[in-house]
């Protein structure tokens, strides 16, 4: 597994989009820097982790485990320079070159649509209905052209 480290510019609360949402809603105050660990594998282990933690016996392309929740009360103690951690990112390979595959992006391409849609579920994002999705996508897309990246995508309602 690798810990990647996230700008602190780019997920602090002034950071927002077009339409003036806030990157990430649900962080507490800055930290000094974020990171994140990030686990590429194959479908039969997200498989295995989707009906451990989902209760969904099948593969799925990407899935985020938030180290903090959003509710809660209090925040782990931070020492003066740490970053703040924020959950982990596993995704599946096998699915990620399938789903290239299919809508004509690049492996690359694939990979890093799928690590920003899981990065805004660590940060408190989440999609239970249609206008929930539609504004996370957008999010993500924001997201994605902050760094210099423009992916056009099709995301099927089915697999969010």
């Amino acid at each position: 597994m690798a810990v990647a480290a996230l700008p602190r510019t780019l997920l602090s609360s002034s950071f927002t989009n077009a339409s003036n949402e806030a990157i990430a809603p649900s962080l507490p105050t800055p930290a000094p820097g974020y990171e994140l660990t990030l686990r590429l594998t194959h479908d039969a282990e997200i498989q295995s982790l989707n009906a451990t933690y989902r209760q969904s016996d099948r593969p799925t392309d990407v899935l985020s485990f938030a180290a903090l929740e959003t509710d809660a009360a209090f925040l782990p103690a931070l020492e003066e320079n740490a970053p703040l951690y924020l959950g982990d990112l596993i995704i599946s390979l096998e699915t990620a070159h399938r789903q290239a595959q299919e809508r004509g992006h690049t492996l690359l391409e694939e990979v890093v649509w799928l690590a920003s849609h899981g990065l805004l579920h660590l940060l408190g994002w989440d999609h239970p209905d249609e206008p929930s999705l539609t504004r996370m996508l957008q999010q993500q897309e924001d997201l994605l052209q902050t760094v210099g990246l423009k992916i056009q995508y099709d995301y099927p309602k089915d697999e969010c």
